[in-house]
C-alpha cells in the first residue's frame, strides 16, 4: 500500500489587512520579468453577470481578462501614498 500524502492547508494570513495583502507581492529577480508580474485575484460572480461580462468583451473585442484589468484599473486608480508600489 502507498501511503497517503500529508496534505497541507493554505498559508496563514498575517494579523493585520496590510501585510496580508502585500504577502506575495514578491519582486522578479530579473528586470525583464517584470511586465509579465501579475497577482491571481478570484471573485465569484453569478452565472448572469459572468454571461453579461463575457459578452461585453466579445462586442468590444478584447479579452475578458483585459477589460476587467482596465475597469478595475480606472475604479481604483493610485493615490500617492501608492505611486511607490508595483502597478
Amino acid at each position: 500500500m502507498s501511503e497517503r500524502s500529508i496534505k497541507r492547508g493554505s498559508a496563514s494570513r498575517p494579523g493585520d489587512a496590510e501585510s496580508w495583502i502585500k504577502a506575495n507581492d514578491a519582486l522578479p529577480r530579473r528586470m525583464e520579468d517584470a511586465p509579465a508580474f501579475t497577482a491571481r485575484l478570484t471573485i465569484d460572480v453569478t452565472l448572469a453577470l459572468r454571461g453579461r461580462i463575457k459578452v461585453a468583451a466579445f462586442q468590444r473585442g478584447i479579452t475578458v481578462a483585459d477589460m476587467l484589468r482596465e475597469l478595475l484599473a480606472r475604479e481604483f486608480p493610485p493615490t500617492p501614498e501608492s505611486r511607490h508600489e508595483r502597478q
